[in-house]
């Protein structure tokens, strides 16, 4: 069995990832600080698949640490990397925060990948680091305009490092650029679980729904879309963990077609927040209160994914709707009471 290392594996998207790779047959071993997630995540994950995966607890910020782990696990083949901090709002107020957390890291980790020759790596990138892109839908050669947020920052920071890294050493990696992930596994054992007040769209929609919050503040009605409110491409977050399998396939089979590739990770569709709460009340046959507010720093006001690429190349394409997605989000939410 291939060995695979998943940083931040016990969060939202790198849990469905671990379970997604244990289904597939990998060996996986997880790092996680806990600074975002609780450690009952790793049972959950061994009830699904019947298998344990190892788990390290540590903080990547300390190199030392990451240097203590490539020697106790020599036999790694390829990395996923999640670990990082992912809210746009916060990324405002706590800049340096964002850089110490996503750049630091990523650099420790891969002179570690490159001294110890583990040269298979997927990063997890974002649609943010498009900006405000000029056209609809988004290919994967749009430019990076100048970000609207420090997170965003990171992103395109990221990228750029990773690409010439991969120029002067062994490295393969692929950098999964998604949009905006959604819901929860089928099971109700996983899903989005925010510490403190939600920063992403649907916690607090589900929050709101359970009586947990009072209403839910929609970010601005007077964006220049259809119904004012802005509009993103939410996927399941099933088929995003999917495509990290298949990304980590096809590096280690060497299908890649250059050292460094990317891809857009959404549905093809974009849809509203308005549209979101029409979908979650019909999926749930709840009614939310809701009010518009101003609009947050460091939102842009339509982002959506054209896939074609990552359906030609990695034969990957979403396969759960937005209903589906709600519903897992709600299910997950009634288990939380």
């Amino acid at each position: 069995m291939s060995k695979i290392l998943v940083t931040g594996g016990l969060g939202f998207i790198g849990s469905h990832t671990v379970v997604e790779l244990q289904n597939e047959g990998y060996e996986v071993v997880i790092i996680d600080d806990l600074s975002n997630t609780t450690i009952d995540v790793l049972d959950k994950i061994i009830s699904i698949t019947g298998k344990k995966p190892l788990f390290e607890e540590l903080d990547l910020k300390n190199k030392p640490s990451i240097q203590e782990f490539f020697k106790k696990h020599k036999d790694i083949l390829g990395v996923i990397h999640f670990a990082a901090s992912k809210a746009v709002g916060e990324s405002v107020e706590k800049p340096l925060k964002y850089y110490h957390n996503n750049i630091s890291t990523l650099i420790y980790l891969l002179e570690e990948m490159t001294v110890n020759k583990v040269n298979n790596f997927i990063f997890s990138s974002s649609c943010t680091v498009y900006g405000q892109a000029d056209t609809m839908p988004i290919t994967e050669s749009a430019p990076f305009k100048t970000a609207e947020s420090p997170y965003g920052n990171t992103k395109q920071i990221g990228e750029e490092i990773i690409s010439d890294a991969s120029k002067v050493s062994d490295l393969n990696a692929i950098a999964l650029r998604y949009f905006n992930p959604i819901g929860a596994h089928k099971t109700t054992k996983i899903g989005e679980l925010p510490i403190g007040v939600p920063q992403n769209l649907i916690p607090y929609v589900t929050q709101t729904a359970a009586g947990m919050r009072k209403e839910l503040s929609i970010f601005g009605g007077d964006y220049p879309t259809p119904d004012g409110t802005a509009v993103r491409d939410y996927i399941h977050v099933v088929d995003l963990a999917k495509a990290h399998t298949v990304a980590m396939k096809r590096l280690l089979k060497g299908d890649n077609k250059s050292n460094f590739e990317v891809f857009n990770i959404g549905t093809g569709k974009g849809s509203s927040v308005l549209d979101v709460i029409k979908a979650f009340e019909k999926a749930t046959n709840k009614k939310l209160n809701y009010k518009i507010v101003d609009r947050r720093e460091g939102d842009i006001t339509e982002a959506y994914a054209d896939t074609t690429y990552a359906q030609n190349e990695l034969k990957w394409k979403a396969e759960l709707s937005l209903e589906d997605a709600l519903a897992s989000a709600w299910n997950w939410q009634e288990t939380l009471k």
